[in-house]
């Protein structure tokens, strides 16, 4: 996975539009309430305004990554029974890395003790621990467990998958579990990778077409010059300057880059508290509001190749009423009929997690551990970023972004 930090390159013109710019209050101790000034997006998202109508209520969010710490001040109370498909000593609450716990505060954390206070406080979070390449090398292990964590997730009452990890190989066993927790009726939303001034190559499983890609946009309502755009993605979030917990140790949190990471846990974040709203929907459902809100200055429909829809905004539908939900069984992603997600998404049509996850668990394909899990988050400061043209509207009295489609060279 690795958290090193890394020098990015200006990648050049992204014509985005943007303006959800924030008073930023400096920071002190990390664990202290400042840490809770540092994030920006809150403000701009109109998070205060959103959780007197709903703080995402009665959704689950299964988080398949490095193991959620429940004992964290902003997770207490907030992490249900998970799955552990890892197969090494400990279980889904013994976080090897702290980016998953990052990701679960990011999604459900309450903010006590001057934690990361997550966008969508009322719901829950059911941790599912997979293996990442040091993981695997720790515990002399080449076969990845991707598709059983994700089959193990589809197997939860979890309405929402989150997963901020990602791999440039396509396997057919993981495109089987994507496929799967379609089938279930769950929500899918990934991380596309931070090597979008490099490589730049397709991740999975954001790339799969059944998974809703987030790439990550900055405070000014830019597109993150790492941010990865080689086709898979369906819609941004802010991953930029989003703090984290520095390590597994749970001390201190760390400033810098949550990248796509982030960005896929705030963007899971608003879908629940969509959802939450309108317990009714299906995921297609839900998605469709998401795509049909997006900020954006594009004909809807169309689709950014760096931001996809646009810029996520819970906000148009919880405080507005925005947004068509259209057909409950027709996937915006695939335009294609999805088998069974009308009933399946609802929680009581879903089984538990300790009586299916193992019935179910597909053994992953045997690979290299370095090339198969790579985590998409915590990438280092921001260079320059040329050649952006503006587009400022005002909602509700705060500024937020509108983003504009790159233009073809």
């Amino acid at each position: 996975m690795g958290r090193a930090q890394r020098h990015v390159r200006a990648l050049g013109v992204l014509a985005v539009a943007a303006s959800w710019s924030v008073v930023f209050v400096g920071a002190a101790q990390p664990a202290a309430a400042d840490t809770q000034s540092k994030q920006w997006y809150l403000s701009a998202m109109q998070a205060e305004e959103m959780w007197k109508v709903t703080t995402g209520e009665g959704i689950k969010v299964a988080v398949i990554d490095t193991g959620v710490n429940p004992s964290t001040p902003s997770l207490q109370g907030q992490v249900l029974k998970g799955v552990d498909v890892t197969g090494a000593p400990g279980d889904e609450t013994d976080d090897y890395h702290g980016h998953g716990t990052t990701m679960a505060e990011l999604i459900a954390g309450t903010g006590k003790g001057g934690g990361l206070k997550g966008l969508a406080p009322g719901a829950k979070i059911i941790p599912v621990r997979m293996s990442d390449g040091e993981f695997m090398k720790q515990n002399s292990t080449i076969f990845s467990d991707t598709a059983k964590a994700i089959r193990a997730a589809a197997d939860t009452d979890a309405q929402i998958i989150s997963m901020s990890f990602g791999s440039p190989r396509y396997l057919d066993s993981n495109r089987e579990a994507v496929k799967y927790a379609e089938s279930k009726g769950k929500l899918f939303l990934a991380s596309v990778g931070n090597e979008g001034d490099e490589s730049n190559k397709p991740v999975y499983p954001a790339s799969y077409p059944e998974v809703v890609g987030v790439a990550s946009a900055d405070r000014k309502g830019k597109v993150s010059q790492y941010s990865q755009h080689s086709g898979s993605v369906d819609v941004a979030s802010p991953g930029s300057d989003v703090p984290g917990w520095c390590d597994s140790s749970f001390k201190n949190y760390c400033d810098g880059d949550g990248g796509t990471s982030s960005a896929a846990a705030i963007a899971s974040a608003s879908a629940a508290l969509v959802w939450s709203l309108h317990p009714d929907w299906t995921a297609n459902q839900v998605l469709n509001v998401l795509f049909d809100t997006a900020g954006r200055d594009w004909k809807k429909g169309e689709t950014s190749k760096y931001l996809g829809h646009g810029l996520i905004r819970p906000s148009m539908n919880v405080l507005k009423g925005k947004g068509d939900p259209g057909d409950p069984d027709i996937s915006p992603l695939t335009k294609e009929r999805t088998t069974g997600a009308a009933e399946s998404s609802k929680p009581e049509a879903a089984a538990s997690a300790s009586a299916q996850a193992a019935k179910n668990g597909a053994e992953g394909e045997k690979t290299v551990a370095a090339e198969e899990a790579k985590s998409s988050g915590d990438k280092s400061q921001l260079g320059l970023i040329l050649g952006v043209a503006a587009v400022v509207v005002v909602l509700g009295g705060v500024a937020y972004a509108v983003v504009r489609r790159r233009k073809a060279a």
